[in-house]
This record gives structure tokens, sequence and C-alpha cells, in this order.
């Protein structure tokens, strides 16, 4: 009983976590430049979305410096604008995933890091505190959730940000910038939900990916998930179309 107690506790403690935005900022700092990572993924992903990771390697440099840059000037949300915070917390996701993967290449998936870096069970690599922002140890996980999901109510985002799969939406080949991110996510979720690698969609059938599912919440706070389709899709999807979920391949998307 005492050790269903703690299991319990733990999940409960996660489940918390997951549902709190982050405290994770700093205050005084300004918006730094993203042309340093504009710079590496227009060289190192290609035209159809895949990464060059020894690419990257090659470049760690300058990997290092962008992140160096955005670890010591963390968002002050009382002075930084929601676009200039978006695109921070969306370039920092994506960025942090390629030292990831770089730090421990070559890997067949993200998920296979997990027993690599003796991550416990009860949490994934997602969890795993491998940076600091503004002098605090974070997670994708904490981006993810206590922040990008939390913070800004926008689902386009599970469409910018890429977990280094093949199923993920494509790393986007430029940097998200304050003065053009509402146009950046409109394109980003054009491509993926017209992507028919990703989703199969026809007027009364749609087979779609489990993004949608895990995330349908995000999806749905303004109608229905078929609404959401409808406003990207090249193909008018009937209110009555049959939806299913297609399996998610979590292959390194190189």
């Amino acid at each position: 009983m005492h050790n269903f107690k703690s299991i319990a506790f733990l999940f409960l403690s996660l489940f918390l976590f997951n549902c709190s935005s982050s405290t994770l900022g700093m205050s005084g700092t300004n918006s730094p430049s993203h042309e340093l990572w504009d710079q590496l993924v227009k060289k190192h992903v290609k035209a159809n979305g895949l990464v060059d990771y020894p690419g990257f390697i090659a470049d760690k440099a300058q990997l290092e410096e962008y992140l160096k840059l955005l670890s010591a000037n963390a968002p002050d949300r009382n002075t930084w604008t929601q676009n200039e915070q978006l695109a921070y917390w969306i370039n920092a996701y994506n960025a942090f995933t390629v030292k990831l993967i770089t730090d421990n290449y070559p890997v067949e998936s993200i998920r296979d890091l997990g027993p690599k870096l003796k991550i416990p069970l009860i949490k994934d690599v997602w969890h795993y505190k491998f940076f600091k922002i503004g002098g605090k140890e974070s997670s994708l996980d904490e981006i993810e959730h206590g922040i990008l999901r939390k913070e800004f109510e926008e689902p386009r985002i599970h469409f910018a940000i890429n977990c280094a799969s093949i199923s993920c939406p494509r790393l986007h080949n430029e940097a998200f910038v304050p003065e053009k991110i509402d146009q950046q996510l409109e394109y980003v979720a054009k491509q993926f939900i017209n992507d028919k690698s990703r989703n199969k969609i026809s007027p009364d059938k749609v087979e779609i990916s489990s993004i949608f599912s895990w995330f349908k919440g995000d999806f749905t706070k303004n109608g229905s998930l078929i609404d959401f389709l409808n406003q990207y899709s090249e193909v008018k999807i009937s209110a009555q179309a049959s939806i299913k979920h297609m399996d998610y391949n979590w292959s390194l998307n190189e």
C-alpha cells in the first residue's frame, strides 16, 4: 500500500507539473537575434524536411553559440511582445532538440535516448534536463507543455516544434522571427496538414496524424477537429467524415 501511494503521488506530481505554467524567464533582457539558427537550418535541413545531423555536428560551435545566446536571454514576460516570446520558445525547443540528438549521435530514435541517458522509467527523454534557461535547468517537456501550450493557447505550435522523428512536422528550414511569425505558423500548418505522408485527407474520410489525437483539446477550443482541419486542408472535409489516426513513426528524421 505504501508503494502504491508513493507511485500515485509521483504520477499526480507529474500531472500537476504539466498543467501549470513554467516560471522560466528573466528580467531586463532583450529578444535575441535568431540569425545563427536561421543560417544553420537553411544549411542543414533538406527540401524534404530531413535533417543533416552530421552537418550540424560539423557546425557545433555555431550551434552552441546560438544556444548560449538563448540561455543568457530568457524572455522577460513584462517587456517582450507575445510574438518575441513565441518565436524564442519555438526556436529554443527545436535548437535544443538538435543539440540532444547531435550530442548522442548516431541514434535510431529520440526515444532510444531514455535508456542511454539512464532517465528513470517514470519519465522520458523529454523530461531530461540537459540545458539551462536564465540559469535554471530545464527540459523540452517544460518548454512544450509548461510554456508553449499553457501560455499561448496557439494550436499551430504543434506544427512548428520538431521532435526529431519522421512523423513529426518538418523542422522548418528558417528561424521563426517575431515580425512574421503568424505567416510562418500559417505556412507550417498548411504544409503539415496537406502532407500526404502524414495525413490522408478525402471529403468523407480522414486518416490523420496521432498529434491530432494526443492534443485534440488544443485543436477543438473553437470548433470541431474537422473545423480546424478545414481551415488549412486543400480538400474540403465533410462534417460527418470518419476519422482515424495514423501510427507514429519515431525513427530519426535524417
